[in-house]
């Protein structure tokens, strides 16, 4: 029975461990980069219909061309939350992505405004729900009320509400960060590439990557309801140059982390760490860490939790734990800590700081610095 009972144990440690598997562990695993792309609206749920146009068969003639050219890289898994004219609630859009393990989700949709405003616009996951931020996350949020069951999917959720909106922040913060990134490509291939007018990278609380466990960005390609840029997203052309931005930019993603979490560019990265001495940049007041998880369990702060990192700290924001690594007033002794945490599989931390125990920026914090 004792016996038993040490296997019922370890396998709960196993299990429990393997919950916290990394980005690249997964990736190892699957062999395959997984790319969810998210064609907007669907079904009794036409989206905009800016000048005659049709927001949910634009949107998803433009995601069926994205995923066809980056099915073409034999290094990538395409899932679609849908393919054809059908009704996929916003819950379930998150739920095939995290089901997938994916690596990155891709919502696209087209834009709508009572004047003729025009361009581009990428968002991800944030709290800045002002004006035209905050009207464009509660357009999209807002079809949640075409669903049977959203008073028990979204927990009361009132897409009218910023203080609502404001809650949904937090679930994703983890992942801003590599999120920003791409949505930034996004946005360069929108102006270089297909030659369109861009009106830059933005943050809303959007429910469609509230839940999602990956780097995510909502993609709006336009206003339908600008008589030209309506007429040219319309076009076969429009969409495959919108099409062909978009794959880029998640090919050049791709690419990029793969440069940062190779094992040859890992192992190069720490032979270079033990053999420079770099002198002492201390900030007085400062405490630096290194993030490398957050989410809704809580683990005791161990060394056996984290792949072997020493010195681990537990914060608790909201319903959300942040789990860091090190803990120092260096700040060169943090990068250090911060390639250690990459090398042990955590290939998305990133350094935070904390001033009389407040997180402030990096950048504030190092301006005080001395050497």
């Amino acid at each position: 029975m004792q016996t038993t009972h040490k296997s019922t144990i370890v396998l709960i440690v196993l299990i429990f461990i393997s919950s916290l598997t990394s980005y690249a562990t997964l990736q190892a695993q699957n062999n395959k980069f997984v790319v969810v792309l998210d064609a907007g609206h669907g079904g009794h749920d036409s989206g905009n219909v800016g000048n005659g146009h049709s927001e949910k068969d634009i949107a998803l003639k433009v995601t069926l061309e994205v995923g066809k050219e980056l099915g073409e890289n034999p290094d990538i898994k395409v899932i679609y939350t849908r393919k054809t004219d059908v009704f996929v609630e916003l819950h379930e859009r998150a739920n095939i992505a995290n089901r997938a393990h994916a690596d990155l989700f891709v919502s696209i949709h087209c834009n709508a405004h009572s004047s003729q405003a025009s361009g581009t616009e990428t968002f991800v996951l944030g709290e800045k729900n002002t004006g035209r931020n905050f009207d464009v996350a509660k357009k999209e949020n807002e079809v949640i009320f075409l669903e049977d069951n959203y008073e028990e999917n979204y927990a009361g959720f009132d897409p009218s509400s910023p203080e609502s909106t404001i809650a949904i922040g937090i679930e994703q913060e983890v992942y801003v960060e590599q999120s920003v990134v791409l949505a930034r490509k996004i946005e360069d291939n929108f102006i270089g590439k297909a030659k369109r007018k861009s009106r830059g990278l933005k943050q809303a609380s959007l429910l469609v990557i509230r839940n999602t466990y990956m780097p995510s960005v909502l993609v709006e390609v336009g206003f339908l309801t600008n008589k030209s840029e309506g007429s040219y997203l319309n076009t076969k052309a429009g969409q495959s140059k919108m099409a062909d931005a978009i794959k880029t930019a998640v090919l050049d993603y791709k690419k990029e982390l793969d440069q940062n979490v190779g094992s040859h560019i890992l192992q190069v990265d720490a032979e270079t760490m033990t053999e420079e001495i770099e002198a002492p940049r201390v900030v007085e007041g400062i405490i630096f860490k290194v993030q490398i998880a957050a989410g809704s369990k809580k683990l005791e702060p161990k060394s056996y939790n984290f792949k072997g990192l020493s010195n681990i700290s537990r914060d608790k924001l909201g319903e959300i734990y942040k789990y860091y690594s090190g803990q120092t007033s260096d700040y060169n002794e943090v990068k250090k800590d911060q390639n250690a945490a990459k090398l042990a599989g955590y290939p998305d931390a990133f350094v935070v700081a904390f001033k009389e125990g407040k997180k402030i920026d990096v950048s504030e914090a190092l301006k005080s610095a001395t050497n």
